[in-house]
């Protein structure tokens, strides 16, 4: 698990001003006027947005679950599931939507339900690919906590291949993470499985 975290506001002016200018230098390349009347504000926006959309590399995940964790003698599985995600493709740097369903099966210490959206968050708020996304889920609860498993499914929609490329529309991507007891019993994994696929009814 990385340790080193920027700590900064995400609205920084020194660093939106930087952000701005290169923006403002990105649309005079794609054939654009920066100072037309609908684009002049534009640069600062777009740098604000970026910001924001990628905050999550100055918050540490690790922290976030600590922050909230109790002792309790429960080991069955907890399951906050249809978390919604909002990323950014590392490849296109255009954005993947979609839902994360975590669970985990407690050794001593639960953390508060909140928290497990808010790690997925932190993660999801950097330029990303899926499947690190979801191995950095399961392995940042699995450090906090040290259950005795977790699993984590992501599902989404990547823009990179509905905008452009392949244009697929109706594609989803499907990735998974397991740990102990998740990984090696097959009923455990299959309860959870059925509890997720059930989502919508």
């Amino acid at each position: 698990m990385e340790k080193n975290y920027k700590r900064h506001d995400e609205f920084d002016a020194q660093r939106i001003e930087r952000l701005a200018y290169h923006y403002r230098e990105i649309l005079a390349l794609l054939g654009e006027d920066p100072e037309r009347e609908g684009l002049i504000k534009s640069p600062e926006r777009i740098a604000k947005a970026m910001s924001f959309v990628t905050k999550g590399y100055s918050e540490d995940p690790i922290e976030i679950i600590k922050s909230a964790t109790f002792s309790e003698e429960y080991n069955h599985m907890v399951l906050v599931k249809d978390i919604e995600l909002f990323s950014m493709c590392e490849h296109h740097m255009m954005p993947f939507i979609g839902k994360a369903h975590v669970a985990y099966i407690p050794n001593g210490k639960i953390t508060g339900l909140s928290k497990i959206a808010r790690v997925v968050e932190c993660f999801a708020r950097r330029l990303q690919v899926q499947e690190r996304l979801t191995v950095q889920i399961r392995d940042c609860i699995k450090e906090a906590l040290n259950p005795m498993g977790v699993a984590v499914v992501i599902e989404a929609s990547h823009m990179c291949m509905q905008m452009r490329g392949v244009e697929k529309q109706a594609s989803a991507t499907t990735t998974s993470a397991f740990s102990g007891v998740f990984l090696k019993d097959t009923r455990t994994r299959e309860e959870f499985l059925t509890l997720i696929s059930n989502k919508y009814r």
